[in-house]
């Protein structure tokens, strides 16, 4: 199982469903309605380029589904007043499920992008059977919260997984053969044989990067690089809107690009700019680095090593800014990760520091600006998956 040389995985099990089979301007519409807030049908018309009579027929359609509700009428001056359609809450929901290096997050997202419920497990290491069994607990508990219209329209579920787990087991301080399960068994098959529901998977820093283009901020440019900061550094690379993964699924790995080394010669990002440089520095003062995994709300973290990590890791993300940008015009460069809020509004500006610092001749500097998604970009990018798959079209699209 390698879903680090892929873009998006789909169970088989399940085929072709009758949601994958939703009409192309069925999904345009609600994508309009989801970009622009509720609109009367007229405007959706006018966005979409449909005709009013066809927009009034999918939209019909779409209601009686109860995907989209009526908003109370608004009352112009003259003529019938506008009744601006929505989407409706519970017309869709979506699990999504991280397995991270250190903990395990699921999540349950309603239609319009938010939070219902979500759980957290943490561990030493990450093996199948813990993450299954986290898994079947969480759903059983969440669905629990749902009445029978909400547990029936559950559309999906999203896993975010790291690429080849089984080849870390050395950094993450585990025996080999505790992770050469993650090698042998097809995790997705399985999980897939739990549910009635469709389940996609995609690496971890894909979906971070599909959150942040999904439910974040839109007021991005159409090219941008993005950082995401776990325990260890990934990415992704959007481009015209769309997060473009290659012909493998692994571009936007940006863990193992080269930068300077302090001594000479060179070192991948990977290894100074990770939560897992991070922990090291914590142990090797005596400290206990578990409460960086509890939560990112807050770190108890001395003051001295959180700087001189902060230092370190924004003088590897400029020299991979620059680096990146020699070879695509991006706009702008997103940073997030597993942080507190704080640390990240602090790594962002030491990152600009230390970009400004360096030889630009030639490039255009770009803009950095923190994510907008957090530390669940991995499991809000993970619930992504069913939702784009069955609901939108692409950005490029509108």
């Amino acid at each position: 199982m390698q879903p680090a040389n892929v873009d998006v995985i789909r169970s088989p099990r399940h085929g072709s469903g009758q949601a994958d089979l939703r009409g192309y301007n069925e999904r345009l519409i609600l994508s309009v309605l989801r970009n622009h807030g509720p609109n009367a049908k007229a405007e959706i018309a006018r966005i979409t380029g449909l005709s009013a009579q066809s927009a009034s027929v999918i939209m019909r359609k779409l209601e009686a589904e109860e995907l989209i509700e009526r908003c109370p009428p608004v009352r112009g001056k003259v003529g019938q007043p506008s009744v601006p359609m929505k989407l409706s809450p519970d017309g869709a929901l979506f699990f999504g499920l991280k397995v991270g290096r250190r903990s395990a997050d699921l999540v349950l997202v309603d239609f319009l992008s938010r939070t219902v419920d979500r759980r957290h497990l943490t561990y030493s290491y990450p093996d199948p059977d813990t993450a299954l069994d986290f898994l079947r607990r969480a759903i059983d508990e969440l669905t629990a919260l749902l009445d029978q219209r909400q547990i029936k329209n559950i559309a999906g579920l999203g896993i975010a997984l790291p690429g080849y787990l089984w080849e870390w087991s050395k950094i993450v301080r585990v025996p080999a053969e505790r992770m050469a399960a993650w090698r042998d068994r097809d995790i997705l098959l399985e999980i897939d044989a739990l549910f009635d529901f469709p389940v996609y998977l995609q690496n971890d820093a894909s979906c971070a990067c599909g959150a942040e283009l999904v439910f974040g901020d839109q007021d991005h440019p159409a090219n941008f690089l993005y950082f995401y900061i776990g325990y260890f550094i990934g990415g992704g690379v959007v481009i015209d809107n769309a997060l473009f993964t290659g012909s493998t699924g692994n571009s936007g790995a940006l863990g193992p690009l080269p930068v300077p080394r302090k001594s000479g010669g060179v070192q991948q990002l990977i290894d100074v700019a990770s939560l897992s440089c991070l922990e090291d520095m914590i142990i090797e003062a005596g400290g206990n680095s578990n409460d960086l995994w509890e939560t990112s709300s807050s770190w108890r973290v001395d003051d001295a090593i959180l700087r001189k990590w902060v230092d370190q890791t924004a003088g590897g993300l400029a020299c991979a800014i620059v680096a990146s940008c020699s070879i695509i015009d991006f706009e702008m460069v997103v940073i997030d990760g597993w942080l507190p809020e704080d640390v990240r509004r602090q790594l962002v500006e030491r990152t600009k520091a230390k970009l400004a610092k360096l030889n630009l001749a030639g490039l255009v500097q770009p803009e950095i600006r923190e994510g907008t998604i957090g530390p669940d970009a991995r499991a809000m990018g993970a619930a992504s998956l069913p939702l784009s798959q069955h609901f939108m079209v692409s950005p490029r699209g509108l």
